[in-house]
């Protein structure tokens, strides 16, 4: 369900600005509405007031402490949010008050009413995009884009299948495959999901339930088997997604949460591929192309951000609980 924000209060105190903090990583009860100091951007630094901030699965890993990065304790979740340019620091160039921006990355984090970036963690939001839709960008839709394209090597009039179609990485590849000429398949775990995703534009939808998955895709593939697969819980599906794939075909792993036993034949008789994925390894031509892609979907209007949950900035600890169900819908968001 989603929350409403009180707008009756105001939205800076005194020199003061609230954002959620972490003082101990653990259960997502150690996310705390606190009021901190106002961020002042320095030299090179932009300040974005935002208006929407994206939770992603892996800020629930890491507020748990069980991720292989860890920040310095206390510290401001968050990567992805939208709003607008409020200050720029000295030697920022091309940046002016008032503009609308999303953010992809942050060097305070975005959990917050208003966060620090540098002029390149930052990019212009069309008008036609909202800042809900907005803060849906920085990690679903360029891990989408990076899986697909730089580490997918994905090509038109292939067969895609979207293991977890769901969650707003899934909704993103669907998006960009549907732009780029594939044939998509995807997994949901429920009716309205099943629909979503039709709306969106699989060509087909099968139930991740259903024991007899597997041989559901390979009769929708003609028996040949899919080219692509983008994958969002490996230690799950790995294992049964190797015999689903075409001559050639590749496996994206873009997440898991356990170890993975595979039958290598899978691999060989295919000549096929396991790949990963993640962010940080993308060079700065591959990111810049990323974002140039975005945007370029966004003004067209082939990418449509799904917005599935509206959380306040203090319910920041129910929307770590409810990002790791099943059945998103779409993306979750907190609104300062």
């Amino acid at each position: 369900m989603s929350h409403k924000i009180d707008n009756s209060r105001p939205k800076w105190h005194n020199g003061s600005m609230q954002a959620i903090r972490v003082h101990a990583f653990g259960e997502p009860t150690v996310l705390q509405l606190e009021n901190v100091p106002d961020l002042q951007p320095g030299p090179g630094q932009v300040r974005v007031r935002l208006h929407a901030v994206g939770i992603n699965p892996v800020e629930t890993y890491i507020r748990s402490g069980k991720y292989a990065r860890l920040p310095l304790l206390p510290y401001t979740p968050g990567n992805d949010g939208a709003g607008t340019v409020e200050a720029v620091g000295d030697g920022v160039l091309g940046w002016s008050q008032g503009r609308r921006v999303y953010v992809a990355g942050s060097l305070t984090g975005t959990y917050a009413e208003a966060c620090l970036c540098e002029p390149g963690q930052i990019h212009p939001l069309p008008d036609r995009t909202t800042f809900a839709q907005g803060a849906a960008l920085g990690i679903p839709y360029a891990t989408a884009h990076a899986a697909l394209f730089h580490r997918g090597q994905a090509r038109s009039g292939e067969t895609l299948l979207i293991q977890g179609g769901t969650g707003g990485v899934g909704i993103a590849a669907l998006q960009f495959a549907r732009q780029a000429g594939l044939t998509v398949f995807t997994t949901a775990g429920s009716g309205p999901g099943n629909i979503l995703l039709r709306q969106q534009g699989a060509t087909e939808v099968f139930d991740h339930h259903n024991p007899g998955m597997g041989d559901q895709v390979l009769a929708a593939s003609g028996g040949r088997g899919v080219d692509l697969i983008v994958e969002m819980l490996a230690n799950a599906n790995l294992g049964r997604d190797l015999a689903l794939l075409a001559p050639g075909g590749r496996v994206v792993v873009v997440g898991s949460r356990g170890p993975v036993e595979i039958n290598a034949r899978d691999l060989m008789m295919r000549n096929a591929d396991i790949r990963g994925v993640m962010l940080g390894h993308l060079t700065p031509d591959q990111l810049a192309a990323t974002h140039a892609a975005i945007a370029a979907g966004l003004e067209s209007g082939t990418l449509d951000p799904v917005i599935a949950r509206r959380y306040p900035l203090a319910a920041a600890a129910e929307a770590h609980t409810v990002i790791l169900q099943a059945g998103a819908g779409g993306k979750i968001i907190l609104e300062p």
